[in-house]
C-alpha cells in the first residue's frame, strides 16, 4: 500500500485543522496555571507562533537554518516548533536532562543558531557552554529574567511576542514564500540519539517522514477523532511523544493538555480528564501494581471481589476478541464487575480514558491483558527514532497481547539471519496472514518513514542502511499470529560461558512483576550464571521498613542490610521458577538509587547504558561472582 502525503509540510497540517476541522475560537491546548487548567485557543496559538516567525525572519533566519529547543513540554514548545516549521527551519530538540558537554556537542554538531531555553536552571547550563558554541547567536527565554535580558543576544519570549506581532505583519508575504518552498522531502528535525554507547547521532527526519507515519498510524487506528483529548507527559524532545500526541493530534484536531510533571500525572488525569494517553510500559506496570496492592490490602472480601471481577473481565474480553456476544449471565456479571470494580479504577485515571498507546519498550503481556480485562484498550506499538517512529502497532479492533502489532501500511519489514544476513521472511501490511508465525531474526525496515540518515555521519548511516535500502534496527523479533513480536536488542544479548544465548528483556520483565523491584539489570556475558543489580521500589521499601527519605540520598551505592536483601530475595526466588535454569539470577546486589540519565547510566529514552553500568560497578559485580564461587 502506497502512503499519500496530504500536505507539503507539518505546519500546513495545523493550518488545515484550524480552517477545516476546528476554528480559531476552539480550544487547542490546556496548561495548568494558578492551580487550574487554563485553555489556549487555536487563535492564540497562531498569534504566538506568527510573532516568533516574524521575529526570527527579521533577525535573518531562513529556510534550512537550524534552531534548538531545551524546554519541557509546554505551549511554548508548540509555538516555537510551529514557528520554525512555518519558516522551514530545522527543529533541534535537546533533552533537558543532558549534561553540559552533551548540550554543547549537539548545538555545535547541528550548527544551531538560536535556542529556546525553558528554565533558569537550563539557562545556567547554556551560559556555561555559550562561548564554546560559535554558531549560537541568540538565546530566547521562555521565562522572564531581567538580568539576562540586559545581554543583547538574550531575549525573553514575552518580548518576542511584543515585537514579533508587528514584524510578522511586515514580513508576512516573505514568510509565506519561505513556507511555499518547503516540501515533504525537506529536513524538519534533528533528533539526537546516543543509544547505549557512543557519541550522539542526529537523526534526520523530514516533513514527509513524520506525515507518512501519521497516515500509517491512522489506518491502523481509525478510532482517534477531533473530540479526543491527549495528556502530554513524555518528552516532546523524543520522537514518540512528538509524533503521537503532538503531530498526529494536530492532523486529527485533538486537544492537548500538559501534565505539570511526571510526578503529578495521577492528579492531572483527574483534573483534565483525557481520553487518550501515549505512555511507556513501566507506567502501566505501576498502575497495575498499585491497583492490585490496594485490593489486597483492603481485606479478604474486597480482594475476593476484585479477583472475581478480573476473571469476569477476562471472559468478557475473550468473547469480544473472538467476535462473540456476551450471554445474558456473563453480561450481567460484567455489568456488576464494572460497577463494583472497574469504574473505580477508571475514575482514578480521569474517568474518560478509552485508549492508551504503549511504546518505547516491551509491554509485559500480563499488563496489556490486565487493562483489557478492566475495559481499557492498550495498543502496543514498535518503532525507533530512525523510523519516525512507528513501524507497527496493534490494530484497534484486533489485539494480540505480547506483540507490537501489524506492519504499518507503506512499510516492508524483513527478518534477517544476524549471522549470515540472509532474509528469513518479508512482511507488509497487504500480505498480512493472521495465522502466520516465523523464526527469529534481526528486524529490518523499508518505508517512507525511514530517516534521511545521520547528520554529518555518512559512515554511521551506511552501517545501518545497507546497499539494498534496508534499515537495520538492531532488534531481534519474530512473527506470531501475523504480528511482530520483539525479543530484545541484538547487542544486549548475553552469551553465557556454556554458549547459551540469553536476551535480558524477557528475563528482566519476569522479575519486574515483583512490586518490590523498580529496575533490574542483568549481568552474565561469558559467565557461568546470571547475576543482577536490583533497584528496589522506594515506595515499597519505605512502607515495609519504615525508612526515611534520606536513606536513599546518603550512604554507599549499594544497600547491605540483610533484611532488605532477604525481603527482595523472596520474590526473586519465587519468580525464578518461571524461567529456565540458565536464565535464573543466582546472586544480586541492591542499588540505593535508580539508574539515571543525570548520572550517565541511562539514555534519554530510559534504556540502560550497558557498558557504562558494567564499567562503573565492575568491582561490585566481580565480588558477586567471587562470593558465589566461595
Amino acid at each position: 500500500m502506497n502512503i499519500e502525503l496530504p500536505f507539503p509540510s507539518l505546519h500546513h497540517m495545523l493550518r488545515n485543522t484550524v480552517k477545516n476541522i476546528k476554528s480559531p475560537q476552539h480550544n487547542y491546548m490546556y496548561v495548568k496555571r494558578d492551580n487550574k487548567y487554563q485553555p489556549i485557543t487555536y487563535g492564540e496559538t497562531f498569534e504566538k507562533l506568527n510573532a516568533i516567525s516574524g521575529y526570527l525572519y527579521n533577525i535573518g533566519f531562513r529556510k534550512g537554518d537550524h534552531a534548538a529547543l531545551i524546554i519541557d513540554n509546554s505551549p511554548e514548545y508548540i509555538y516555537f516548533d510551529q514557528a520554525l516549521q512555518q519558516l522551514g527551519i530545522v527543529n533541534v530538540s535537546i533533552y533537558p536532562t543532558l549534561s553540559e558537554g552533551e548540550i554543547q556537542y549537539i548545538i555545535n554538531d547541528s550548527n544551531s543558531q538560536a535556542i529556546l531555553v525553558g528554565t533558569p536552571f537550563l539557562l545556567k547550563k547554556i551560559l556555561k557552554v555559550r562561548s564554546l558554541c560559535p554558531t549560537l547567536k541568540k538565546i530566547i527565554l521562555a521565562f522572564d529574567d531581567s538580568k539576562s535580558t540586559n545581554d543583547d543576544d538574550i531575549i525573553s519570549l514575552s518580548e518576542v511576542y511584543k515585537v514579533g506581532a508587528d514584524l510578522y505583519k511586515k514580513h508576512s508575504e516573505a514568510i509565506e514564500v519561505e513556507l511555499a518552498k518547503t516540501t515533504p522531502s525537506d529536513l524538519s528535525a534533528l533528533i539526537y540519539t546516543s543509544g547505549t554507547t557512543g557519541v550522539p547521532k542526529g537523526v534526520m527526519l523530514s516533513h514527509g517522514n513524520f506525515m507518512s507515519n501519521i497516515a500509517m498510524a491512522l489506518i491502523l487506528c481509525k478510532a482517534i477523532s477531533s473530540s479526543d483529548r491527549f495528556l502530554s507527559f513524555l518528552p516532546l524532545s523524543h520522537v514518540y511523544e512528538r509524533m503521537v500526541t503532538y503531530y498526529l493530534g494536530v492532523y486529527v484536531g485533538t486537544e492537548m493538555a500538559f501534565a505539570v510533571s511526571v510526578d503529578t500525572i495521577a492528579n492531572n488525569v483527574k483534573e483534565i480528564n483525557p481520553t487518550l494517553l501515549a505512555t511507556v510500559p513501566r507506567l502501566l506496570e505501576r498502575i497495575e501494581e498499585k491497583v492490585r496492592k490496594k485490593a489486597s490490602s483492603g481485606g479478604k472480601l474486597k480482594n475476593s471481589i476484585f479477583l472475581w471481577a478480573l476473571k469476569i473481565g477476562e471472559k468478557a474480553r475473550k468473547h469480544k476478541e473472538e467476535g462473540k456476544a456476551l450471554n445474558p449471565i456473563l453480561a450481567l456479571q460484567h455489568a456488576l464487575a464494572e460497577k463494583l470494580v472497574f469504574s473505580n479504577i477508571k475514575a482514578n485515571l480521569g474517568g474518560k480514558i478509552r485508549l492508551i498507546v504503549s511504546g518505547g519498550g516491551p509491554l509485559p503481556q500480563h499488563v496489556g491483558e490486565f487493562f483489557g480485562n478492566i475495559g481499557i484498550r492498550v495498543m502496543e506499538g514498535y518503532g525507533l527514532t530512525e523510523t519516525s517512529p512507528f513501524v507497527c502497532v496493534n490494530e484497534y479492533d484486533r489485539q494480540v497481547y505480547g506483540t507490537v502489532g501489524r506492519i504499518a501500511p507503506g512499510n516492508t519489514v524483513c527478518l534477517k539471519n544476524p549471522d549470515t544476513g540472509e532474509i528469513i521472511i518479508e512482511q507488509t501490511y497487504d500480505n498480512q496472514n493472521y495465522d502466520f508465525e516465523s523464526e527469529e531474526g534481526e528486524i529490518c525496515v523499508k518505508g517512507p518513514n525511514v530517516m534521511l540518515g545521520y547528520w554529518n555521519k555518512p559512515e554511521e548511516t551506511a552501517k545501518v542502511i545497507d546497499e539494498d535500502g534496508w534499515f537495520h534496527t538492531g532488534d531481534i523479533g519474530r512473527f506470531y499470529k501475523g504480528n511482530l513480536k520483539i525479543t530484545d536488542r541484538l547487542k544486549n544479548m548475553i552469551v553465557n560461558a556454556y554458549g547459551k544465548n540469553i536476551y535480558p528483556a524477557p528475563v528482566e520483565n519476569i522479575y519486574l512483576r515483583s512490586p518490590k523491584i523498580e529496575q533490574i539489570f542483568l549481568i552474565g556475558d561469558k559467565r557461568e550464571h546470571l547475576t543482577a543489580i536490583v533497584i528496589p521500589s522506594k515506595e515499597e521499601l519505605m512502607e515495609q521498613f519504615k525508612i526515611a527519605n534520606d536513606f536513599f540520598e546518603t550512604g554507599e551505592a549499594f544497600i547491605q542490610d540483610p533484611n532488605i536483601i532477604r525481603w527482595i530475595d523472596d520474590d526473586m526466588r519465587n519468580l525464578s521458577n518461571q524461567l529456565a535454569k540458565f536464565e535464573r539470577v543466582k546472586g544480586f546486589i541492591v542499588k540505593r538509587k535508580p539508574f539515571s540519565i543525570e548520572e550517565g547510566e541511562m539514555t534519554p529514552t530510559q534504556k540502560p547504558k550497558r557498558r557504562v553500568i558494567e564499567d562503573r560497578y565492575a568491582r561490585d559485580i566481580e565480588m558477586l561472582y567471587t562470593a558465589n564461587k566461595e
